[in-house]
């Protein structure tokens, strides 16, 4: 058997990618602290994911790949740590007061994506958290009912010598809906181009302040307002919304694929799975998987992506949201814990990849992307 050396360790080593920066580690300079001492060869490798699933496999993938470039018989110690990594700070024309701005999309509609967006605003507010709350839901707006505001009007605030609309503010989140600008049984019947106009206004005419976290709920599908969205700010990751049953999940899929996209390259945090059971109030400890079991689970593995939350289907969110009080606000009951395990995993994910993961870049498409 050859000598072995530091460059055919790392050699070796090149073959092993880090599953979510997708750049092999020895390029990306993950790997430190080699030592080799006869056939045995320690290593220290860095992960994005710390979780103990992901270190573990980063550990069997740089075992494997020495022992097939170097033989059966050495000896390997990889030990495997979270990435430390300084992040740049992020400079911002558009929104610069704002820390966090996550898109919440789904595939298809009626899965729920409104009412997890209006619960995870709320479950962060009432953590104290500084949240803003943009309705791009441009032909269906849902918020202002979501929040019981329907009937409010955003004012006017002069900050300098510019006039701004003063976002509706409630149960302490910031909002601003095309609700507010259209009676209640009128369509909003705009082509594309006029709905991404009402969204850029809403980012850009408008007064948001300092804010921890910008949530913006997105329509259904990969349309104008999405592309728009990306264009106009550099997202720091997106929430996708399912329900279990495979028509929803492939949608979903799809979703995440556009922002998975190497011209797009904005993280997905996570996926928060809708309408996952059914318990009635008469047996607590029964559930019903009437739109089948795992599918959220199964569409985190097919993707590498993190669950966020398992929301039951119960009589209580649907009441919640038509009172315009959502149910992350309710005192211990079962669905406001759901929510809130949601909030906290979300939190974990946010934190995680303002860790480990660059800011994302303004996304620009040339006409050929464009059409």
């Amino acid at each position: 058997m050859s000598e072995i050396n530091i460059e055919r360790v790392k050699e070796a080593l090149s073959n092993v990618i880090e599953p979510d920066l997708k750049k092999d580690i020895i390029s990306l300079n993950l790997v430190n602290d080699i030592k080799i001492d006869g056939t045995n060869i320690s290593a220290t490798v860095q992960v994005s994911n710390p979780a103990m699933h992901s270190k573990k496999r980063m550990q069997e993938a740089c075992e494997f790949n020495l022992k097939r470039a170097l033989g059966q018989d050495i000896e390997t110690n990889i030990t495997i740590e979270g990435m430390k990594k300084d992040r740049a700070p992020e400079h911002r024309k558009v929104l610069p007061g704002v820390k966090n701005i996550v898109a919440v999309a789904s595939g298809k509609g009626g899965v729920g994506k409104s009412t997890v967006t209006s619960n995870l605003a709320a479950g962060l507010a009432k953590r104290g958290f500084k949240v803003g709350l943009i309705d791009a839901d441009i032909y269906g707006p849902s918020m202002p009912i979501m929040f019981d505001c329907v009937h409010d009007k955003p004012d006017g605030i002069k900050v300098g010598d510019k006039q701004y609309i003063k976002p509706v503010e409630t149960h302490g989140v910031k909002l601003l809906s095309i609700g507010f600008f259209a009676d209640i049984d009128q369509a909003v019947i705009w082509r594309g181009p006029m709905a991404s106009r009402a969204l850029s206004q809403m980012i850009t005419d408008a007064y948001w302040g300092e804010l921890d976290f910008m949530l913006i709920d997105l329509p259904p599908g990969t349309g104008d307002i999405h592309l728009s969205l990306i264009q106009a700010v550099p997202l720091t990751g997106a929430v996708i919304v399912t329900t279990p049953q495979e028509v929803a999940l492939m949608d979903a899929r799809k979703g995440i694929g556009m922002f998975k996209l190497d011209s797009v390259n904005v993280p997905v945090l996570g996926i928060v799975e809708n309408m996952s059971y059914f318990t009635p109030a008469e047996l607590p400890e029964n559930k019903y998987y009437i739109f089948g079991e795992g599918g959220g689970r199964k569409l985190c593995d097919i993707t590498g992506t993190q669950l966020l939350g398992e929301i039951p289907l119960v009589q209580s969110i649907r009441e919640s949201g038509d009172v315009g009080r959502p149910a992350v606000l309710q005192e211990h009951t079962q669905v406001s814990d759901a929510m809130n395990d949601m909030v906290n995993r979300f939190l974990e994910r946010v934190k995680w990849r303002n860790d480990n993961l660059e800011p994302t870049k303004m996304v620009t498409f040339d006409n050929e992307q464009k059409a």
